[in-house]
């Protein structure tokens, strides 16, 4: 491969990067402005046209009326109202077609051309077929709240998250890859503190923003407008009420699910500390370091904008903003664990002090 058709390879992953961070948030923005059941159909092909006429708009509006968001929550809203919360969902919508194109035409125009290699081709197939597969996901996820339960089930919408996580990683893995010329995974640095620590901080980061999948999709946000205290209390007096099962009561109830996302934050931080003392102790790369040092004060930034956003009632500026610092949060992670897999476990600086000092006879 040319070191052109490799830039070339390196821009078009990146943008897909950047879309996908694009629709995670403006999917966040779907949410809290209760437009994600606006559009009761899932068409691929003939959504892309949004309704033309006031005939059009009434039978869209009329068959809206008819889901549960309709009857129940929004049964007083005009169709001028309507449109509004439409098109919101219809812009996301079209970005998400938009993405799964910019993917899937540069990919089979890369593999006609020979630019990707077919013996290659695993790792960019499978981004193209997960794609695919996304949008089918948040189709799924929409129609659990179409038939009785105004509101989307928790548990699709945060596996629809987790899969833009995955699509997000695999991209930005596969771009590192392509800007350093397909490095070997170092074996030696396997089993070392600095190799399983990047990805414990990882699989820690992964959970955290899967509670933040719930937390959405239980609105669970509004359960307590106050920290570090829940209703009063460190522990809240009604935190396994809602189900018999202990268990259930911390991944499907708002107060579980929002008394686990606001601790569990801490135990990402200690992650990150404990990281950033480890990576410091031995010589990796300026890259590493500066990306631990990142790591470690979005950590404290998310932190401050999680409690900020439970003060001030989940405003969706801050709603926002929490959302996108946790896939920078993410992204990081991803690049620091790529570099510590693609480098041979460097000496404990002590180690190396040490062995220097007894050279020179010190």
């Amino acid at each position: 491969m040319s070191e052109q058709d490799n830039k070339k390879i390196i821009r078009w992953l990146l943008v897909v990067s950047g879309l996908i961070m694009i629709m995670v948030v403006f999917g966040g923005f779907v949410r809290l402005t209760r437009s994600g059941l606006s559009i009761v159909e899932w068409n691929p092909i003939s959504g892309v046209v949004p309704p033309i006429g006031e005939e059009a708009w009434q039978t869209e509006f009329e068959k809206y009326r008819l889901t549960p968001e309709g009857m129940f929550i929004n049964n007083n809203i005009s169709l001028a109202e309507y449109k509004e919360i439409f098109y919101v969902e219809y812009i996301h919508r079209l970005i998400a077609r938009f993405a799964g194109l910019l993917v899937v035409i540069p990919l089979f125009y890369y593999l006609y051309k020979g630019i990707i290699p077919w013996r290659r081709s695993a790792i960019y197939l499978t981004i193209g077929a997960l794609f695919g597969f996304q949008g089918f996901l948040g189709w799924y996820m929409v129609s659990s709240g179409l038939v009785e339960n105004p509101a989307v089930d928790h548990f699709r919408l945060t596996v629809h998250l987790l899969m833009a996580l995955l699509l997000l990683a695999l991209t930005m893995w596969t771009a590192l890859r392509h800007v350093h010329h397909f490095p070997p995974v170092i074996n030696k640095g396997r089993g070392s503190l600095p190799y399983v620590l990047s990805a414990l901080v990882l699989t820690i980061l992964v959970i955290q923003i899967t509670y933040g999948g719930f937390v959405a999709g239980l609105k669970a946000g509004w359960i307590s407008n106050t920290w570090p205290l829940m209703a009063g209390r460190w522990i809240p007096a009604n935190l396994f009420a809602q189900f018999d099962a202990w268990w259930q009561n911390l991944i499907s109830a708002p107060v579980g699910v929002h008394f686990v996302h606001r601790w569990f934050a801490f135990v990402v931080l200690g992650a990150a500390v404990w990281l950033y003392f480890i990576t410091k102790r031995h010589a990796y790369s300026p890259n590493v370091h500066k990306a631990v040092v990142y790591f470690l004060g979005l950590v404290g930034v998310q932190i401050v904008l999680g409690i900020s956003t439970i003060w001030f009632s989940v405003p969706i500026v801050l709603a926002l903003s929490h959302q996108a610092v946790g896939l920078l949060l993410f992204m990081v992670a991803v690049y620091i664990r790529y570099e510590i897999v693609h480098t041979s476990i460097p000496e404990q600086i002590v180690e190396r002090a040490t062995a220097v000092a007894h050279q020179t006879g010190d």
